[in-house]
């Protein structure tokens, strides 16, 4: 049987997936051998509390010709910071990334995406042709309507990279805030393949899981758009408004009547002073946006060991 020469690594996160793990690599070591002929597998184990490690490497002694690490993270980190350690360490001229241990497709899916990354595409994700989540399709939605240059985005089951998809992406950024905004502003070949899922997605998120997206999804808004610097212009042209009418209201006031001494003055002051305070936090906030931009400082996460489960 012909084999593809390419090295593939095959990068897992792993956080409290007693249940699934095992079988998950058991599934991506048969098809990783079976189709190439070098291969290897990180799995990123974020500070579980179960039994997930014991159950990694139950499923790496069963395994003879791929490779097996287990990078231990001293701390939760969360998919991003933890996902950013194994694509460090895989040195495969493809990578695959999984975001999660369960399998809501078939495995040829795994090989489907590998072959349209080689007829040109340097990105290649898959998703489930289910419906999106409501709060994901609102993220998606603001993330698209509010940055520049980022194409529409979608919830994504796996992916894989090749090897100049990294280089080109490391040499951007230092951290990886959120890698699925970078991937699509990197300038690289990208595309989505839809799959059928033929099972439910399986575990559900725990609520420090839910806590962390909620995290991110508000810190990828500040990072990758200007809805902040959009928000900030449009309470100072409120303020302006209601400055202006203030002022109309005011003069009105004076001159048809006998307001208190000093309170015509006082309004027309906190009118200005409200446009003025505005308008410098959009300044402040434009500046505080080009500085995100322009540094995103060293690679952040720490590992406690790295395990090589397999010779």
């Amino acid at each position: 049987m012909y084999k593809e020469k390419n090295f593939i690594s095959a990068v897992v996160y792993v956080y409290n997936a007693e249940k699934n793990i095992y079988d998950f690599l058991k599934m991506l070591m048969g098809v990783l051998t079976d189709n190439f002929e070098h291969s290897e597998i990180i799995c990123v184990n974020d500070f579980s509390s179960d039994k997930s490690c014991d159950e990694i490497k139950r499923a790496a002694q069963s395994n003879e010709n791929t490779v097996v690490s287990l990078i231990n993270m001293s701390y939760f980190h969360g998919p991003e910071s933890a996902m950013a350690a194994g694509d460090d360490l895989a040195i495969g001229d493809f990578v695959f990334e999984f975001d999660r241990a369960v399998c809501d497709y078939d495995s040829s899916e795994i090989m489907n995406i590998y072959r349209k990354a080689l007829t040109g595409y340097d990105i290649v994700s898959a998703s489930a042709d289910r419906p999106q989540k409501f709060s994901s399709s609102l993220f998606y939605s603001l993330l698209y309507k509010f940055s520049n240059g980022i194409e529409r985005l979608n919830s994504e089951t796996f992916r894989i990279l090749s090897r100049r998809a990294l280089n080109r992406i490391d040499s951007i950024n230092k951290t990886i805030p959120y890698r699925k905004a970078v991937y699509a502003n990197c300038g690289l070949k990208a595309a989505n393949v839809k799959y059928t899922a033929v099972n439910d997605s399986g575990k559900k998120r725990t609520g420090k899981e839910k806590k962390y997206n909620l995290g991110l999804a508000a810190n990828s808004l500040i990072l990758f758009t200007d809805v902040g610097y959009r928000f900030s212009i449009g309470m100072a042209c409120l303020m302006m408004v209601l400055g202006i009418f203030m002022a109309v209201y005011s003069f009105c006031i004076y001159f048809r009547s006998s307001p208190i001494e000093g309170w015509t003055t006082t309004i027309l002051f906190m009118s200005a002073a409200f446009f003025g305070l505005f308008c410098v936090l959009a300044i402040i906030i434009k500046y505080l946006q080009i500085i995100v931009n322009l540094i995103f400082r060293r690679k952040q996460y720490s590992f406690e060991s790295i395990e090589k489960l397999t010779k």
